[in-house]
Formats: C-alpha cells, sequence, structure tokens
C-alpha cells in the first residue's frame, strides 16, 4: 500500500493535462490565434521560441506586444537576462511542464505556441499530455514576401537602434550564445564594425546588403521550420490541422476582407475544433 508522499506522484504520473499546441513557421500568424483561442477558451499562452525566452531585443524576437496580449497572461516570456549564455531545452521543459500544471490546476487552457520545434519535440514526444495540435501554415510561394515585409517593418519600428544598444559589437563576441544568435544581430554586427570607415553611400550600400541578408536568413529559418513540422507530424503521427493563413496575407490591404478571412479561415475553425477537444471528440 502506498502512503503520504508517493500517492501525489501517483497522482501526477496518472493525470493527463488537456493543451493546445500551435506550430507554424515565422510571420504566420501563431501568436494572433493563439491570443484569440485563449479568450474564447480561458486560455494562457506558453512561449516557445527559444529567443523571446531573453528580455530585450523586441522588435528583433518579434515579442507579441502588450496591446496585441489583450489581457492574456503568457509564460516563459521575457524572463532571462540578455546576458545569459544559454536555455537549453531541459530547462525549457522543466519550466514549461510546471506551467502546463499550474494553468491546468487554476481551471485554465494552456496553449503552447512558438516556432522553436525543438522545444516542443522534447515537451511533446512521448510525453503524458493529450494536445490539440494546430498548424497555421502559408503557401511557400507567398512566404518569402511575408518574411520580406515583416524584416521592413522590423527595421522601419527600430530594429537597428535596439540591436546597437545592447551589444557592444567586437572582434571576439560569440553569435552562438543565447540571445546573440538571434537572426539580426551578427548581420548588424558587420554592418556596426565596417560603419565608421565607410562613406555615406558605402554605408547605404551595407546595409542594404545586411538587410537583405537578414531577409535571406529569416526565410531559411521560415523553411526549416515548415520541414520540422511536417516531419514532427509524419514521424509521431500526429493528427494536425493545418490552417491556410494565405488568403489572409494576399487580402491584408483590406482590413475587413483580411478579418473576414482570418475568421473564416482559421480562427473559426480552430475555435471549433478546440471545442471539440475539449468536450473530448477526436
Amino acid at each position: 500500500m502506498v502512503f503520504g508522499p508517493n500517492m501525489d506522484i501517483l497522482k501526477t504520473y496518472a493525470r493527463k493535462d488537456k493543451l493546445v499546441v500551435i506550430m507554424g513557421a515565422t510571420g504566420t500568424g501563431k501568436s494572433r490565434l493563439s491570443v484569440d483561442l485563449a479568450t474564447r477558451f480561458s486560455g494562457e499562452i506558453i512561449n516557445t521560441d527559444k529567443m523571446q525566452v531573453y528580455r530585450g531585443l523586441d522588435i528583433v524576437s518579434n515579442k507579441i506586444t502588450s496591446e496585441e496580449k489583450r489581457g492574456v497572461r503568457h509564460h516563459l516570456l521575457s524572463f532571462l537576462s540578455p546576458g545569459a549564455d544559454y536555455f537549453t531545452t531541459a530547462d525549457f521543459c522543466d519550466m514549461a511542464s510546471h506551467s502546463i500544471e499550474t494553468i491546468t490546476d487554476r481551471g485554465k487552457l494552456p496553449i503552447v505556441v512558438g516556432g522553436s520545434n525543438s522545444f516542443l519535440e522534447d515537451l511533446l514526444v512521448g510525453s503524458r499530455y493529450e494536445c490539440c495540435f494546430l498548424w497555421v501554415d502559408v503557401a511557400v510561394p507567398f512566404l518569402r514576401g511575408v518574411v520580406s515585409e515583416r524584416v521592413d517593418k522590423m527595421v522601419a519600428n527600430g530594429m537597428v537602434e535596439e540591436v546597437r544598444e545592447l551589444f557592444n559589437f567586437s572582434d571576439s563576441m560569440n553569435y552562438s550564445e543565447g540571445i546573440k544568435n538571434a537572426i539580426g544581430i551578427s548581420e548588424f554586427g558587420r554592418f556596426f564594425k565596417n560603419e565608421p570607415f565607410l562613406n555615406a553611400g558605402e554605408r547605404q550600400m551595407l546595409f542594404s546588403e545586411v538587410v537583405e541578408e537578414i531577409k535571406r536568413n529569416t526565410f531559411g529559418l521560415a523553411c526549416r521550420q515548415r520541414e520540422k513540422i511536417q516531419r514532427l507530424k509524419n514521424v509521431n503521427k500526429w493528427c494536425v490541422q493545418r490552417l491556410d493563413t494565405t488568403p489572409v496575407i494576399t487580402t491584408r490591404r483590406w482590413k475587413a476582407d483580411a478579418d473576414a478571412a482570418w475568421e473564416n479561415l482559421v480562427a473559426g475553425p480552430s475555435t471549433i475544433s478546440v471545442s471539440r477537444f475539449l468536450q473530448g471528440h477526436c
């Protein structure tokens, strides 16, 4: 017979918490969908983006803004010092598991969202969780344009100044450590090191080259993210619902049409799927 704390251990292993998992490449609308679902199902969001766990570089890492959060509580977001060297997958799994448990214990729905699929894989493969998988996706021919527009917006919003202020760039700077591994840091590092020695025309030319390099690297990341999601889906036999946001992208110049497309093609179907999931239906 088991007594005392051992009974708590058995209960922990016996419980099968439900959670919603939102996957997708950068720029596809994961954050927007996570907040939509959190407001509709009394949920809280757990960040799985390995760059967004660090404080600072909000523009570079494309963090959700306070306005976009719409009052929804977010976990594992902007809690590490930007000077921290690393945050391991094991660290993430320990903290995310604790967040899932506490959110569930408060009667809320945990919604896991982010682009770092290696974090997701270790958290979910062979775990005790019952998951509703949603994949927010954009057709590849349109993905490059989405990435390009996003980078242009980041630059316009102060990306260059944000990177310049956070780091003292030197030849010995290790771009593989922690938040310094974010796309945009090493690229602008090259610009900052050469900037004092260039005339105005040369600076503008190098700046344009750096921005284009960031766009290429971000698009490459987005493609790898899509491939990883497809692999996880196939290898683990996850039942993943793909939500195509391409029509939203192609109509976004007309806000009313874009919002209608988002509700009809993404938020609405996701709401139905999560509702069925919580009711115990496939």
